[in-house]
């Protein structure tokens, strides 16, 4: 596991094709202009990968799992504030159930606390997410970007600076809506 690096972008383009099907493109459009904002505004990209190519400690290995964390916009009662959404997390599919995605997660989920996130937004399958401590992001207040996410697919992690007044409605990052990688698809 570690930050994704630009000579990684082919080998996560490649997964995200793989990982997300007919998907991909649009999945691969939206990291790609996702990717300058990370350092603009924070939020973070990590690889997992496959041991290490040549031996040198370097974790050049081949790229078996990617997950981002990317900043959109939480539309408070009295301002906008950062809102971290992570997507996308994809896994190698012959390396699924091996725990990968859940460590990418949790790995994103504690930079997200290192930066002083107080929480931090997905849209996906609950029965995954849930056992890494995503619930139901309307159950604390919080209304999703768009009718086509449904309601238990909206989830949130509440982190150690989270409060409960806070509340609003997320506004995605305009890649979102520029590649229409809104709301979950088959």
């Amino acid at each position: 596991m570690r930050p994704e690096r630009s000579t990684d972008a082919a080998a996560v383009a490649a997964l995200h094709l793989a990982a997300f099907g007919a998907h991909g493109d649009v999945v691969n459009a939206m990291v790609r202009d996702l990717r300058p904002t990370i350092a603009e505004l924070g939020g973070c990209s990590f690889v997992a990968v496959d041991g290490d190519g040549d031996g040198d400690g370097d974790g050049d290995g081949r790229v078996v799992g990617h997950v981002m964390i990317t900043m959109s916009l939480l539309d408070a009662p009295d301002r906008l504030m950062p809102a971290p959404v992570l997507s996308p997390l994809a896994v190698e599919r012959d390396r699924q159930g091996a725990g990968i995605g859940s460590t990418l997660v949790r790995r994103a989920l504690e930079h997200a606390e290192a930066a002083g996130s107080p929480f931090v937004f997905l849209e996906g399958d609950p029965a995954y997410y849930s056992r890494l401590g995503f619930v139901a992001a309307g159950g604390l207040g919080f209304r999703r970007p768009s009718l086509r996410i449904p309601e238990a697919a909206f989830q949130v992690h509440p982190l150690g600076s989270y409060d409960a007044s806070m509340t609003g409605t997320l506004v995605y990052a305009w890649p979102f809506w520029a590649h229409d990688a809104v709301g979950l698809r088959d």
